[in-house]
């Protein structure tokens, strides 16, 4: 499948995303909330890939939604907000839902819809030069792209809500400190190191990967025994797969495991 707004390639079991906006600083438009919305289909259809790497062309990750088509929306900026909130939230849902896990390659500034696509990705590996600000507010608008999901759940309400309400820009050492990047590398190491990571968890039991990510997601929403039973059934259920008896039997035989991803 073609895309206007992002290139899409797969190699080694990874899925590599790059939002293909440069000029435009990657903005979030509503074609490219759209195809963000048909390449979760491509991958959810795809049980090659196992692992995905979402990264930006140019010097930014994305500098947020693109302003510019809401204000020529006029009247209908509403509906165009809703239809373009619908296509980015189902992808990104859709990839949640997804076994393979996926990285964020944050090749620069990283505002707004951008941010919210940081917190969303399993792991986040940061460019030196890039900047972090959620920047909502400061054109009346409120967060989208699941930012007000994973942010609390992931650094924490206080810390959530500097965010959101002072629009305080954090450098990406200071990213590093608040838990919101897993690593900061040279800006010409990200793509890289990125990929290597994502190579990485390629090899591996992605389906026992997709428990942790489902497990951690309903984490915050139930009580300990609900918690601790959806735990025994998705480790109960893992040790049947090929992957978990592989494990298993690596670890006797004292060799490396050669998981299959399914």
């Amino acid at each position: 499948m073609g895309y206007k707004t992002l290139i899409y390639d797969v190699s080694d079991n990874v899925a590599t995303i790059t939002f293909n906006r440069p000029d435009a600083a990657n903005a979030m438009s509503p074609e490219c909330a759209r195809e963000v919305n048909l390449v979760s289909l491509e991958i959810e259809s795809d049980q090659d890939v196992r692992a995905v790497v979402m990264t930006g062309a140019g010097k930014m990750f994305c500098a947020g939604g693109d302003l510019g088509a809401f204000a020529a929306a006029g009247d209908n900026a509403r509906s165009l907000l809703m239809q373009m909130t619908g296509d980015l939230h189902l992808g990104l849902s859709r990839l949640a839902r997804n076994a393979a896990p996926v990285v964020a390659a944050v090749n620069g500034t990283a505002a707004g819809a951008g941010f919210s696509l940081v917190m969303f990705c399993d792991l986040a590996i940061s460019a030196e030069s890039a900047v972090y600000t959620m920047a909502y507010t400061n054109a009346g608008l409120s967060p989208d792209g699941s930012s007000t999901f994973y942010m609390p759940r992931k650094i924490g309400d206080r810390r959530t809500r500097e965010l959101m309400l002072t629009n305080r820009v954090l450098k990406a050492d200071e990213a590093l400190d608040w838990g919101i990047v897993n690593q900061v590398v040279p800006d010409d190491q990200v793509v890289v190191e990125a990929t290597k990571l994502a190579q990485k968890l390629a090899s591996g039991p992605t389906q026992a990967y997709g428990q942790v990510k489902a497990l951690l997601n309903a984490s915050f929403d139930q009580s300990l025994e609900t918690q601790m039973e959806m735990e025994a059934r998705a480790i109960a259920h893992q040790i049947t797969t090929p992957d978990g008896k592989e494990g298993v039997s690596a670890f006797f035989e004292k060799r490396k495991p050669e998981f299959k991803g399914v």
